[in-house]
């Protein structure tokens, strides 16, 4: 299936970055390209790097981009060597920088990815397809506890403990092959009321084993703090996230970088010299609206903030 990318809340994530005709702007997180076309079109000189991990996507992304081409290196790599791509294409700082979190919706939707809880498929969900880990060696090799851990940390499930002993119990006899035999075995562990919430019962816990096979979470803070440092005097930030553990991060760090002084209340003058490195452009965090929703529902969870570089901060 073709790649398509949906760009979520297009027109904040432009003004958002305040684009310089001439900038350099980094997409490092290309998917199939829908951000970056936008980002694409506002440069008249300047330079967009398109990173990703999938494959997939660069190529749809070079498809989608070709009147664009001229302005645009695609590199392959996880957003969280954004620093070392830089670096490896002499760059030395940029005026902006996107980072549109979690699964796109062509992995979602391309049964055989393997991300979806609703087609069968073969145990995956992983972004590179050329890392050997995949959910197959999650769901059949962790310990019980490890999975407990997994599902209840990154898919804030409340019956993670039920559902890891399920899973373990059931392979006992066999592997765990497919999303759907998946499926089957979180709906045993979960009583009669849960099964009849409106989310998807088996969602949360597909969450979190995405999360860990791709080491999602592990990546956003250093990426961040690395992309801050990337960036030009007045240089902006912008961060898409689609659920609360990865938006709690990306708070904690705009809020770290954006605080100064941190010298003892009790003290009577500043001694450590700390300047805030960023002002937070957005005070609270953006969300789609009802016109953009009913388009596209799976914007629902978004949640945008941005950053702006700040002169002279450390």
């Amino acid at each position: 299936m073709e790649f398509s990318h949906l760009p979520v809340m297009p027109a904040e994530c432009i003004a958002g970055l305040d684009i310089k005709p001439d900038g350099i702007y980094a997409d490092a997180t290309t998917g199939g390209g829908g951000h970056s076309l936008l980002i694409a079109r506002q440069l008249r000189g300047g330079r967009l790097i398109c990173i990703d991990r999938d494959s997939d996507a660069l190529a749809a992304a070079r498809r989608r981009l070709e009147p664009h081409l001229d302005k645009i290196t695609f590199v392959k790599s996880n957003f969280e060597d954004i620093r070392q791509v830089l670096d490896g294409l002499g760059i030395a700082e940029i005026d902006g920088a996107l980072f549109d979190l979690g699964v796109s919706s062509y992995q979602l939707d391309n049964g055989e990815r393997g991300f979806s809880y609703m087609t069968d498929a073969p145990l995956d969900m992983r972004m590179d397809r050329e890392q050997q880990f995949t959910a197959r060696e999650v769901v059949n090799g962790y310990s019980k506890e490890e999975l407990a851990r997994v599902i209840r940390e990154y898919g804030e499930e409340r019956f993670a403990g039920a559902i890891a002993s399920r899973i373990a119990k059931y392979r006992e006899d066999k592997e765990i092959e497919s999303t759907l035999e998946l499926v089957e075995i979180i709906k045993g562990a979960m009583p009669a009321a849960a099964k009849r919430e409106k989310q998807h019962p088996a969602k949360r816990t597909f969450q979190a084993i995405r999360i860990e096979v791709n080491g999602e979470l592990r990546a956003v803070r250093r990426a961040l703090e690395d992309a801050v440092d990337c960036l030009a005097d007045g240089g902006r930030l912008a961060v898409i996230s689609f659920h609360s553990l990865e938006d709690r991060i990306v708070k904690q760090v705009f809020a770290a970088e954006a605080q100064g002084c941190v010298c003892p209340k009790d003290f009577p003058v500043c001694v450590c010299g700390r300047k805030p490195r960023v002002r937070l452009v957005t005070k609270k965090a953006l969300t789609a609206g009802e016109e953009e929703l009913s388009a596209n529902p799976r914007a629902r969870s978004a949640k945008l903030r941005v950053a702006e570089r700040t002169k002279g901060g450390e």
